[in-house]
Protein backbone atom coordinates (compact mmCIF):
# COMPACT_ATOMS: atom_id res chain seq x y z
CA UNK A 1 0.00 0.00 0.00
CA UNK A 2 1.38 3.46 -0.85
CA UNK A 3 2.53 5.74 1.95
CA UNK A 4 -0.24 8.23 0.97
CA UNK A 5 -3.46 6.40 0.10
CA UNK A 6 -6.45 8.40 1.34
CA UNK A 7 -6.55 11.53 -0.81
CA UNK A 8 -5.08 13.25 -3.89
CA UNK A 9 -1.80 14.88 -2.84
CA UNK A 10 0.73 16.86 -4.84
CA UNK A 11 4.26 17.18 -3.51
CA UNK A 12 5.58 20.73 -3.92
CA UNK A 13 9.16 19.88 -2.96
CA UNK A 14 11.34 16.92 -3.88
CA UNK A 15 14.89 16.54 -5.13
CA UNK A 16 17.37 14.61 -7.17
CA UNK A 17 20.61 13.58 -5.47
CA UNK A 18 23.33 14.12 -8.03
CA UNK A 19 26.20 11.66 -8.49
CA UNK A 20 29.60 12.80 -9.81
CA UNK A 21 28.55 11.83 -13.36
CA UNK A 22 25.37 13.96 -13.26
CA UNK A 23 26.60 16.32 -15.99
CA UNK A 24 28.24 13.72 -18.22
CA UNK A 25 25.54 13.91 -20.91
CA UNK A 26 24.79 17.63 -20.99
CA UNK A 27 27.68 19.44 -19.33
CA UNK A 28 30.68 21.03 -20.98
CA UNK A 29 34.08 19.65 -20.06
CA UNK A 30 34.57 22.51 -17.64
CA UNK A 31 31.23 21.96 -15.91
CA UNK A 32 31.89 18.21 -15.58
CA UNK A 33 35.39 18.76 -14.21
CA UNK A 34 34.41 21.39 -11.63
CA UNK A 35 31.41 19.40 -10.44
CA UNK A 36 33.46 16.24 -9.85
CA UNK A 37 35.96 18.27 -7.86
CA UNK A 38 33.18 19.37 -5.52
CA UNK A 39 32.95 15.76 -4.32
CA UNK A 40 36.69 15.31 -3.81
CA UNK A 41 36.83 18.54 -1.81
CA UNK A 42 33.92 17.61 0.46
CA UNK A 43 35.63 14.71 2.25
CA UNK A 44 38.24 12.01 1.70
CA UNK A 45 36.77 9.07 -0.18
CA UNK A 46 33.55 10.91 -1.07
CA UNK A 47 33.98 10.46 -4.82
CA UNK A 48 34.63 6.74 -4.49
CA UNK A 49 31.67 6.19 -2.15
CA UNK A 50 29.35 8.07 -4.52
CA UNK A 51 30.44 5.97 -7.48
CA UNK A 52 29.60 2.78 -5.55
CA UNK A 53 25.98 3.78 -4.91
CA UNK A 54 24.39 2.53 -8.18
CA UNK A 55 25.68 -0.96 -7.39
CA UNK A 56 24.13 -0.84 -3.92
CA UNK A 57 20.72 0.11 -5.33
CA UNK A 58 20.79 -2.83 -7.77
CA UNK A 59 21.29 -5.49 -5.11
CA UNK A 60 18.23 -7.68 -4.73
CA UNK A 61 18.34 -7.65 -0.93
CA UNK A 62 18.39 -3.83 -1.00
CA UNK A 63 15.53 -3.60 -3.48
CA UNK A 64 13.36 -6.01 -1.51
CA UNK A 65 12.89 -3.27 1.08
CA UNK A 66 12.10 -0.46 -1.38
CA UNK A 67 8.44 -0.17 -0.43
CA UNK A 68 8.84 -0.87 3.28
CA UNK A 69 11.60 1.71 3.71
CA UNK A 70 10.32 4.36 1.27
CA UNK A 71 10.24 7.01 4.01
CA UNK A 72 13.17 5.64 6.04
CA UNK A 73 16.01 5.69 3.52
CA UNK A 74 17.17 9.24 2.93
CA UNK A 75 19.44 11.22 0.62
CA UNK A 76 21.56 8.97 -1.64
CA UNK A 77 20.22 5.79 -0.02
CA UNK A 78 16.62 6.64 -1.00
CA UNK A 79 14.84 4.95 -3.89
CA UNK A 80 15.00 7.07 -7.04
CA UNK A 81 17.43 9.56 -5.56
CA UNK A 82 19.53 9.58 -8.74
CA UNK A 83 17.99 6.93 -11.03
CA UNK A 84 14.98 8.14 -13.03
CA UNK A 85 13.45 4.69 -13.50
CA UNK A 86 13.68 4.05 -9.78
CA UNK A 87 12.04 7.42 -9.16
CA UNK A 88 8.88 6.19 -10.89
CA UNK A 89 8.79 3.25 -8.48
CA UNK A 90 9.34 5.69 -5.60
CA UNK A 91 6.34 7.76 -6.74
CA UNK A 92 4.24 4.58 -6.76
CA UNK A 93 5.24 3.80 -3.17
CA UNK A 94 4.87 7.41 -1.99
CA UNK A 95 1.39 7.74 -3.45
CA UNK A 96 1.64 11.37 -4.56
CA UNK A 97 -0.10 12.44 -7.76
CA UNK A 98 2.78 14.64 -8.93
CA UNK A 99 6.10 15.80 -7.57
CA UNK A 100 7.99 19.02 -8.23
CA UNK A 101 11.65 18.01 -8.67
CA UNK A 102 14.52 20.35 -7.73
CA UNK A 103 18.25 19.67 -7.94
CA UNK A 104 20.19 19.41 -4.66
CA UNK A 105 23.90 20.19 -5.01
CA UNK A 106 23.45 22.41 -8.11
CA UNK A 107 21.08 24.67 -6.13
CA UNK A 108 23.87 25.66 -3.76
CA UNK A 109 26.48 25.75 -6.52
CA UNK A 110 24.44 28.01 -8.81
CA UNK A 111 23.50 30.31 -5.95
CA UNK A 112 27.21 30.79 -5.27
CA UNK A 113 28.06 31.32 -8.95
CA UNK A 114 25.29 33.94 -9.16
CA UNK A 115 27.42 36.24 -6.97
CA UNK A 116 30.75 35.62 -8.68
CA UNK A 117 32.16 37.30 -11.77
CA UNK A 118 32.27 34.46 -14.33
CA UNK A 119 28.79 34.87 -15.78
CA UNK A 120 29.55 32.71 -18.81
CA UNK A 121 30.26 29.77 -16.54
CA UNK A 122 27.15 30.55 -14.46
CA UNK A 123 24.83 30.31 -17.48
CA UNK A 124 26.77 27.36 -18.90
CA UNK A 125 26.25 25.49 -15.63
CA UNK A 126 22.59 26.48 -15.39
CA UNK A 127 21.89 25.21 -18.91
CA UNK A 128 23.55 21.87 -18.19
CA UNK A 129 21.70 21.59 -14.87
CA UNK A 130 18.35 22.27 -16.50
CA UNK A 131 18.91 19.79 -19.32
CA UNK A 132 19.92 17.12 -16.82
CA UNK A 133 16.91 17.81 -14.60
CA UNK A 134 14.43 17.76 -17.47
CA UNK A 135 15.93 14.54 -18.84
CA UNK A 136 15.57 12.91 -15.40
CA UNK A 137 11.86 13.75 -15.31
CA UNK A 138 10.84 13.19 -18.92
CA UNK A 139 10.06 9.48 -18.59
CA UNK A 140 7.27 10.03 -16.04
CA UNK A 141 4.60 12.74 -16.36
CA UNK A 142 4.19 12.78 -12.59
CA UNK A 143 7.67 14.30 -12.27
CA UNK A 144 7.65 18.06 -12.85
CA UNK A 145 11.15 19.41 -13.56
CA UNK A 146 12.39 22.73 -12.19
CA UNK A 147 14.87 24.82 -14.22
CA UNK A 148 17.24 27.34 -12.63
CA UNK A 149 17.30 30.79 -14.26
CA UNK A 150 20.20 32.99 -13.16
CA UNK A 151 19.27 36.68 -12.99
CA UNK A 152 22.80 38.09 -12.83
CA UNK A 153 22.82 39.11 -16.51
CA UNK A 154 19.66 40.89 -17.67
CA UNK A 155 19.95 39.76 -21.30
CA UNK A 156 21.11 36.22 -20.63
CA UNK A 157 18.29 35.67 -18.13
CA UNK A 158 15.71 36.15 -20.89
CA UNK A 159 17.54 33.68 -23.14
CA UNK A 160 17.92 31.13 -20.32
CA UNK A 161 14.21 31.30 -19.54
CA UNK A 162 13.29 30.71 -23.18
CA UNK A 163 15.64 27.74 -23.43
CA UNK A 164 14.22 26.17 -20.25
CA UNK A 165 10.63 26.61 -21.39
CA UNK A 166 11.40 25.24 -24.85
CA UNK A 167 13.00 22.17 -23.23
CA UNK A 168 9.88 21.49 -21.18
CA UNK A 169 10.51 22.90 -17.71
CA UNK A 170 7.43 23.04 -15.49
CA UNK A 171 8.77 25.82 -13.24
CA UNK A 172 11.53 28.42 -13.21
CA UNK A 173 13.70 28.60 -10.10
CA UNK A 174 15.21 32.03 -9.41
CA UNK A 175 17.55 33.15 -6.62
CA UNK A 176 15.87 34.84 -3.66
CA UNK A 177 18.95 37.00 -3.11
CA UNK A 178 19.40 39.97 -5.43
CA UNK A 179 22.13 39.65 -8.06
CA UNK A 180 25.28 41.69 -7.45
CA UNK A 181 24.39 44.64 -9.66
CA UNK A 182 20.61 45.00 -9.84
CA UNK A 183 17.33 44.17 -8.17
CA UNK A 184 15.22 41.06 -8.70
CA UNK A 185 12.49 43.50 -9.73
CA UNK A 186 14.55 45.25 -12.44
CA UNK A 187 12.38 46.28 -15.39
CA UNK A 188 14.59 44.39 -17.85
CA UNK A 189 13.59 41.16 -16.11
CA UNK A 190 10.00 41.75 -17.19
CA UNK A 191 10.98 39.74 -20.25
CA UNK A 192 11.48 36.72 -17.99
CA UNK A 193 8.19 37.21 -16.13
CA UNK A 194 6.32 37.72 -19.40
CA UNK A 195 7.52 34.37 -20.72
CA UNK A 196 6.56 32.58 -17.52
CA UNK A 197 3.11 34.19 -17.44
CA UNK A 198 2.41 33.39 -21.09
CA UNK A 199 3.48 29.76 -20.60
CA UNK A 200 1.48 29.53 -17.33
CA UNK A 201 4.67 28.43 -15.58
CA UNK A 202 5.45 29.61 -12.03
CA UNK A 203 8.64 31.17 -10.78
CA UNK A 204 9.96 29.70 -7.55
CA UNK A 205 12.20 30.56 -4.64
CA UNK A 206 13.85 27.68 -2.78
CA UNK A 207 16.07 27.44 0.26
CA UNK A 208 19.76 27.48 -0.54
CA UNK A 209 22.51 28.89 1.66
CA UNK A 210 20.51 30.43 4.50
CA UNK A 211 23.65 31.89 6.05
CA UNK A 212 23.98 34.23 3.05
CA UNK A 213 21.70 36.73 4.78
CA UNK A 214 23.79 36.66 7.97
CA UNK A 215 27.08 38.50 8.54
CA UNK A 216 30.06 36.13 8.46
CA UNK A 217 30.98 37.22 11.98
CA UNK A 218 27.85 35.61 13.47
CA UNK A 219 29.77 32.35 13.86
CA UNK A 220 32.51 33.98 15.91
CA UNK A 221 30.89 33.74 19.33
CA UNK A 222 33.53 32.07 21.49
CA UNK A 223 31.52 28.84 21.60
CA UNK A 224 32.44 25.45 20.10
CA UNK A 225 31.31 25.02 16.47
CA UNK A 226 27.75 23.72 16.11
CA UNK A 227 27.35 20.40 14.30
CA UNK A 228 25.54 20.63 11.00
CA UNK A 229 21.86 19.62 11.09
CA UNK A 230 22.15 16.92 8.44
CA UNK A 231 25.74 16.83 7.29
CA UNK A 232 25.10 18.75 4.07
CA UNK A 233 27.08 21.54 2.50
CA UNK A 234 24.41 24.07 3.47
CA UNK A 235 25.61 23.98 7.11
CA UNK A 236 22.08 24.51 8.35
CA UNK A 237 21.78 25.35 12.06
CA UNK A 238 19.31 27.02 14.42
CA UNK A 239 20.62 30.52 13.67
CA UNK A 240 20.32 29.75 9.95
CA UNK A 241 16.71 28.72 10.54
CA UNK A 242 15.94 31.99 12.30
CA UNK A 243 17.32 33.93 9.32
CA UNK A 244 15.69 31.81 6.65
CA UNK A 245 12.59 33.98 6.22
CA UNK A 246 14.64 37.09 5.47
CA UNK A 247 15.39 35.98 1.90
CA UNK A 248 11.85 35.35 0.66
CA UNK A 249 10.51 38.42 2.48
CA UNK A 250 13.06 40.63 0.70
CA UNK A 251 12.38 39.00 -2.68
CA UNK A 252 8.59 39.15 -2.39
CA UNK A 253 8.74 42.75 -1.16
CA UNK A 254 10.58 43.70 -4.33
CA UNK A 255 8.20 41.83 -6.62
CA UNK A 256 5.14 43.31 -4.94
CA UNK A 257 6.12 46.88 -4.02
CA UNK A 258 8.01 47.46 -7.28
CA UNK A 259 4.93 46.35 -9.18
CA UNK A 260 6.03 43.10 -10.83
CA UNK A 261 3.01 41.12 -9.63
CA UNK A 262 0.78 44.05 -10.57
CA UNK A 263 2.15 44.17 -14.13
CA UNK A 264 1.88 40.37 -14.43
CA UNK A 265 -1.36 39.48 -12.65
CA UNK A 266 -1.33 35.86 -13.81
CA UNK A 267 2.28 35.19 -12.80
CA UNK A 268 2.40 32.66 -9.96
CA UNK A 269 5.20 32.53 -7.39
CA UNK A 270 6.13 29.56 -5.20
CA UNK A 271 8.11 29.87 -1.98
CA UNK A 272 9.46 26.39 -1.32
CA UNK A 273 11.24 24.96 1.74
CA UNK A 274 11.56 28.40 3.28
CA UNK A 275 8.98 27.87 6.00
CA UNK A 276 5.68 29.71 6.39
CA UNK A 277 5.29 30.83 9.99
CA UNK A 278 6.52 34.27 8.92
CA UNK A 279 3.80 34.76 6.28
CA UNK A 280 0.93 36.17 8.43
CA UNK A 281 3.11 38.88 9.99
CA UNK A 282 4.77 39.63 6.66
CA UNK A 283 1.40 40.24 4.99
CA UNK A 284 0.50 42.71 7.70
CA UNK A 285 3.90 44.37 7.48
CA UNK A 286 3.48 44.81 3.72
CA UNK A 287 0.15 46.55 4.25
CA UNK A 288 1.66 48.71 6.99
CA UNK A 289 4.39 49.83 4.61
CA UNK A 290 1.73 50.58 2.01
CA UNK A 291 -0.19 52.74 4.50
CA UNK A 292 2.92 54.52 5.77
CA UNK A 293 4.59 55.28 2.44
CA UNK A 294 1.74 55.22 -0.08
CA UNK A 295 1.21 58.97 0.06
CA UNK A 296 4.82 59.65 -0.96
CA UNK A 297 5.78 56.79 -3.33
CA UNK A 298 4.28 56.77 -6.80
CA UNK A 299 5.04 53.07 -7.27
CA UNK A 300 2.74 52.26 -4.35
CA UNK A 301 0.03 54.57 -5.64
CA UNK A 302 0.07 52.63 -8.92
CA UNK A 303 -0.71 49.29 -7.26
CA UNK A 304 -4.23 48.07 -7.94
CA UNK A 305 -4.41 45.92 -4.80
CA UNK A 306 -3.22 46.04 -1.22
CA UNK A 307 0.20 44.33 -1.04
CA UNK A 308 -1.14 41.42 1.02
CA UNK A 309 -3.74 40.74 -1.65
CA UNK A 310 -1.00 39.95 -4.16
CA UNK A 311 0.19 37.24 -1.76
CA UNK A 312 -3.29 35.70 -1.66
CA UNK A 313 -3.75 35.93 -5.42
CA UNK A 314 -0.32 34.92 -6.70
CA UNK A 315 1.93 33.39 -4.02
CA UNK A 316 1.94 29.81 -2.72
CA UNK A 317 4.11 28.69 0.20
CA UNK A 318 5.16 25.38 1.79
CA UNK A 319 5.25 25.24 5.61
CA UNK A 320 7.73 23.06 7.44
CA UNK A 321 6.12 20.03 9.12
CA UNK A 322 7.35 21.37 12.47
CA UNK A 323 5.40 24.64 12.08
CA UNK A 324 1.83 25.30 13.33
CA UNK A 325 0.20 24.84 9.93
CA UNK A 326 -3.40 25.28 11.07
CA UNK A 327 -2.60 28.57 12.83
CA UNK A 328 -0.70 29.80 9.76
CA UNK A 329 -3.64 29.02 7.47
CA UNK A 330 -6.17 30.58 9.83
CA UNK A 331 -4.09 33.76 10.09
CA UNK A 332 -3.02 34.21 6.45
CA UNK A 333 -5.70 32.46 4.42
CA UNK A 334 -6.62 29.08 2.99
CA UNK A 335 -5.46 29.78 -0.58
CA UNK A 336 -1.72 30.15 0.04
CA UNK A 337 -0.21 27.01 1.57
CA UNK A 338 0.77 23.61 0.16
CA UNK A 339 2.00 20.17 1.20
CA UNK A 340 5.60 19.14 0.59
CA UNK A 341 7.73 16.14 1.57
CA UNK A 342 11.27 17.27 0.65
CA UNK A 343 11.84 13.69 -0.58
CA UNK A 344 14.45 12.26 -0.28
CA UNK A 345 16.15 14.80 1.99
CA UNK A 346 16.55 13.82 5.61
CA UNK A 347 15.13 17.09 6.92
CA UNK A 348 11.76 16.21 5.39
CA UNK A 349 11.36 13.61 8.12
CA UNK A 350 9.92 10.11 8.04
CA UNK A 351 6.25 11.03 8.24
CA UNK A 352 5.50 14.47 6.73
CA UNK A 353 2.02 13.39 5.64
CA UNK A 354 1.13 12.26 9.14
CA UNK A 355 2.41 15.48 10.66
CA UNK A 356 0.54 17.68 8.19
CA UNK A 357 -2.67 15.68 8.53
CA UNK A 358 -2.49 16.09 12.29
CA UNK A 359 -1.72 19.81 11.91
CA UNK A 360 -4.71 20.40 9.59
CA UNK A 361 -7.27 18.04 11.17
CA UNK A 362 -9.48 20.88 12.42
CA UNK A 363 -9.77 22.52 9.01
CA UNK A 364 -12.79 21.89 6.83
CA UNK A 365 -12.55 19.18 4.20
CA UNK A 366 -12.42 21.75 1.40
CA UNK A 367 -9.62 23.68 3.12
CA UNK A 368 -7.66 20.48 3.64
CA UNK A 369 -8.06 19.74 -0.07
CA UNK A 370 -6.67 23.16 -0.88
CA UNK A 371 -3.58 22.43 1.20
CA UNK A 372 -2.93 18.96 -0.16
CA UNK A 373 -4.09 19.43 -3.76
CA UNK A 374 -5.70 22.48 -5.32
CA UNK A 375 -3.36 25.27 -4.17
CA UNK A 376 -0.55 23.39 -5.89
CA UNK A 377 -2.62 23.04 -9.04
CA UNK A 378 -3.24 26.80 -8.98
CA UNK A 379 0.50 27.39 -8.71
CA UNK A 380 1.49 25.00 -11.48
CA UNK A 381 -0.86 26.29 -14.19
CA UNK A 382 -0.04 24.51 -17.43
CA UNK A 383 0.92 21.27 -15.67
CA UNK A 384 -2.80 20.75 -15.08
Amino acid sequence: MPYINNRIVHDADSHTMELPDWYDEFGTERVKEVFRKRFTKSQVGALESMEALPGLHKKSEYRELNEKEIMIRKNYQALGAFDSKDRSEAIDHLGVATQLVFPTSPNVWLEDLEHRDDLEFLYETASATNRSQIAFCEQDKRLLPVAYIPLADLKKAEIAAKEALDLGANALLIPWACPKNHSTSHLELDKVWAQAQEARIPVLFHVGVADRVLPAAHKINGLPPVTDFHGGEENFRSISYMAISSGPMQALSLLILDGVLDRFPALMVGVIELGAVWVPGFMRQLDSAFEAFGRHEERLQNLKLKPSEYITRQVRVTPYPTEPTEWIINEAGKDIFMFSSDYPHVEGGRNPMGRFEKATKNLSGSDQDKFFRSNFEDLMGSAF
